[in-house]
C-alpha cells in the first residue's frame, strides 16, 4: 500500500520536479514570469501614482519596469536551474525580443495613427474632386492621386530599363576602370539628397523651356535619379546570386551570352528584381522636396506631363498642412487623408509585386 502511494504522488509530482530534478525550467515558467512580472510592475506604479500630485497611470513606465524585472528573474531562476550557459541564451532571448518590440512600436503607432486619423475624410469626394475652387470643407485629392500615379509611372519607365541594364552590364560584362567609375557613382548617387535631384531636374528643364518652369515631367526625371541606383544595386544582387553553373551549362549547349542571360539568367532572378525595383519605388513615391521645385503644385486636374504644373500627394499633404485656410480642421482631415491614401498605395505596389514575383519565379521539380 505505501509503495503504491508513493507512486501516485510521484506521478502527480511529475510535470513540475521532474523539470527541475532534469536541470530544465517548465514550460510555463517564463510566460508565470512575465505576468508575476507585469503584475508586480503595475503595483509599484500604482502606488506611485497614488502618492504623487500627477494622478496620470504611467503605463509606459510599468511596462519597461515589468520588462526589466522579467530579465533579471528569468535568468537568475535559469541560472539556478539550467545553468550558466542556458540562462544566459534566455536572457539574450529577452533582450532580442524587446529590441524586436521597441523597433515595432513606433510603425504600429504610425499606422493607428495614420488610419484613425485619416478615416475622416476617406469618402468617395476624396477620390473623385480636386481642390480647385475649394477654400473651405469639401474637396478631395483626385488631382494628386492622378499626379502620383503618372509621376511614378514615368519614373518607372525611366529607371527599371537603366537600372536592370546597367546591373547586367556589371555582373556579366563589367570588367577594369570602367565598371570600377560606375560601381562608384551608383554608391555616390544612393546617397545624393533629394533636393540636389530636384535642382538638377530644374536646371536641365530650364535650359531648354526658361526658368520658372514646372513640369510633371521634371518630377519624374527628379526621382528616376533617386530610383536608379537602388534598382542598379538589388538587380545586382540578384543576379549575382544566380548560379554560376546554369550560365556554363548554357554555354556548353552553344547557346551565346545575350541568349543566355535573357532565358536563364534573367527569368531566374526575376522575383528578386521585381521585388527590388518595387523596394525602389516605394523609396521616392513619398519625396516631397524635388517635386516642390520642379513638379510645382496646382488645384486642378492635369493629366498632361509636359504642361504645366501637376500636384502629387506629397505635395497635397505638405500644402493641406502648411497653408491652412479659414477652416483648419478641414484641410488637417484632408493631409491626413492623404498620407493614409498614400500608405495605401504603397501596400498595393508591394502585394502587386510578391504576386508577379510568385508568378514569374522559376519552378522546379517535375
Amino acid at each position: 500500500m505505501t509503495a503504491t502511494t508513493d507512486r501516485r504522488q510521484a506521478s502527480i509530482a511529475t510535470p513540475f520536479s521532474n523539470s527541475l530534478t532534469a536541470g530544465k525550467l517548465p514550460k510555463f515558467a517564463p510566460l508565470t514570469i512575465l505576468a508575476g512580472s507585469l503584475i508586480v510592475s503595475g503595483v509599484i506604479f500604482l502606488l506611485l501614482q497614488q502618492s504623487t500630485a500627477d494622478k496620470s497611470y504611467n503605463v509606459p513606465g510599468a511596462v519597461v519596469l515589468g520588462a526589466a524585472l522579467y530579465a533579471v528573474t528569468v535568468y537568475v531562476s535559469s541560472l539556478m536551474v539550467e545553468g550558466r550557459r542556458k540562462a544566459k541564451d534566455r536572457l539574450l532571448t529577452t533582450l532580442v525580443t524587446a529590441a524586436f518590440v521597441v523597433a515595432l512600436l513606433p510603425l504600429v503607432s504610425v499606422a493607428i495613427t495614420v488610419i484613425s486619423a485619416g478615416a475622416a475624410r476617406f469618402d468617395i469626394e476624396f477620390f473623385s474632386l480636386s481642390m480647385r475652387n475649394v477654400v473651405g470643407e469639401g474637396g478631395g485629392a483626385l488631382h494628386a492621386i492622378t499626379g502620383t500615379l503618372l509621376i511614378t509611372l514615368a519614373t518607372s519607365v525611366i529607371s527599371i530599363p537603366i537600372g536592370i541594364l546597367t546591373a547586367i552590364y556589371l555582373v556579366e560584362y563589367g570588367r577594369g576602370k570602367l565598371s570600377q567609375g560606375i560601381t562608384f557613382l551608383v554608391d555616390v548617387m544612393t546617397g545624393i539628397p533629394s533636393i540636389v535631384a530636384g535642382l538638377f531636374a530644374f536646371a536641365l528643364l530650364a535650359i531648354f523651356f526658361g526658368p520658372g518652369v514646372r513640369l510633371g515631367i521634371g518630377g519624374a526625371i527628379a526621382l528616376s535619379l533617386l530610383m536608379i541606383p537602388v534598382v542598379v544595386r538589388s538587380s545586382e544582387e540578384m543576379l549575382k546570386l544566380v548560379p554560376n553553373e546554369l550560365r556554363e551549362a548554357s554555354y556548353a549547349l552553344g547557346v551565346p551570352k545575350w541568349l543566355t542571360i535573357l532565358k536563364i539568367v534573367l527569368p531566374t532572378s526575376i522575383a528578386g528584381i521585381i521585388t527590388g525595383v518595387t523596394l525602389a519605388v516605394a523609396r521616392v513615391i513619398g519625396e516631397t522636396a524635388p517635386l516642390l521645385i520642379i513638379a510645382g503644385f496646382t488645384q486642378s486636374m492635369n493629366y498632361n506631363l509636359f504642361d504645366g504644373p501637376m500636384m502629387t500627394l506629397p505635395v497635397f499633404v505638405y500644402t493641406q498642412y502648411a497653408n491652412q485656410g479659414t477652416d483648419g480642421a478641414a484641410y488637417v482631415d484632408r493631409a491626413w487623408t492623404g498620407a493614409l491614401v498614400l500608405i495605401l498605395i504603397v501596400m498595393a505596389l508591394n502585394l502587386i509585386a510578391r504576386l508577379i514575383a510568385k508568378i514569374f519565379a522559376p519552378k522546379f521539380g517535375r
